[in-house]
């Protein structure tokens, strides 16, 4: 099929990259709130928690009206398969959204999103202990580049209002949240070569609502200390726009991508995420835009795309 006979698909992935974007300004407002004050109302912790509120029901909902076609299971069956889910859910909803929520708190969303794409180079990397990938010298110097772009983001940021400390603490956090991902990532491709474990969807489900569960201890922790919060109606229509819209919706879009263009064009538009995240932080909470930002976020793509090349010319088993 032409480009033409899949325009509304790419239109359609175009649309979730921008709803992508503007998670991280969302995410911002939560955790660190708007106003002279700056104060949220709702806590990470409590935030993470209430999305996921949203995305279960979703996700629930999804099931319960597509049960006849997809016959999706709403919990795993068998050790192997509850083993797999737990650490996903450790991995991929708790501590990411931990992460997440907790790094926007101390640093600027349009920073913080231009972080995240090095998570296809923590892929890669962990994919050496999990999957047996190889790796090579051209991967390291990939990794460095990468790395760079991430210091010129932080350490030239636009955002000068925010001191330097915290825009660094927050980095680490989703530099962090990034690496957790990336093993969830690895750990679903090996749920998947499984074979006897369940479907993508299914699997997604399981961790979600599995981490949801773990997330309560630390929502419940969060209360304690800081008391029952009283979010108002901008909070609620932020959690679940989180929830059911950039969590259930888009990942439903973008399967539905995957399907007709295939993973690798599909894949492509998570690169714009980054730029929208730039421009709803500027939109929706008035950050900066600078050159720098420019740069770090083109070092970045540089050193994902030659991480990206080696891994899948090794994969292939050509020779170094």
């Amino acid at each position: 099929m032409s480009y033409k006979d899949n325009l509304s698909i790419h239109l359609l992935l175009l649309f979730v990259a921008v709803i992508w974007g503007s998670t991280w300004s969302v995410a911002r407002f939560l955790s660190y709130g708007l106003g002279e004050e700056n104060v949220a109302n709702l806590g990470p912790a409590t935030s993470a928690w209430l999305r996921y509120v949203f995305a279960v029901a979703g996700f629930i909902l999804w099931c319960w009206i597509y049960k006849k076609r997809d016959r999706t299971r709403i919990l795993p069956e068998g050790e192997k398969a509850w083993k797999y889910t737990f650490w996903m859910a450790l991995l991929g909803t708790m501590g990411y959204q931990l992460l997440f929520m907790n790094g926007m708190k101390w640093t600027a969303a349009g920073d913080a999103s231009l972080i995240i794409p090095m998570n296809p180079i923590f892929t890669v990397l962990l994919a050496i202990p999990m999957l047996d990938q190889k790796i090579s010298p051209r991967m390291i110097i990939g990794l460095f580049i990468g790395l760079i772009g991430v210091i010129t983001v932080v350490g030239w940021s636009p955002n000068t209002d925010i001191p330097f400390n915290h825009r660094l603490t927050g980095a680490v956090m989703i530099a962090l949240a990034a690496l957790t991902w990336a093993a969830t990532s690895n750990l679903t491709k090996m749920a998947l070569l499984d074979g006897s474990i369940g479907t993508s969807f299914e699997i997604v489900v399981w961790y979600s609502i599995v981490g949801w569960a773990l997330l309560t201890p630390w929502m419940l922790v969060e209360i304690w200390n800081s008391g029952i919060p009283r979010p108002n109606l901008a909070e609620w229509f932020s959690v679940a726009y989180l929830g059911l819209i950039s969590t259930v919706l888009t990942y439903a879009w973008f399967a539905r991508g995957i399907d007709r263009i295939g993973a690798t064009a599909a894949s492509s538009y998570v690169f714009l995420v980054p730029v929208f995240g730039v421009l709803s932080g500027w939109l929706l909470l008035e950050e900066n835009m600078g050159i720098s930002m420019l740069i770090g976020f083109g070092t970045i793509v540089i050193g994902v795309r030659e991480v990206l090349k080696e891994s899948e010319r090794l994969t292939d088993g050509h020779q170094i």
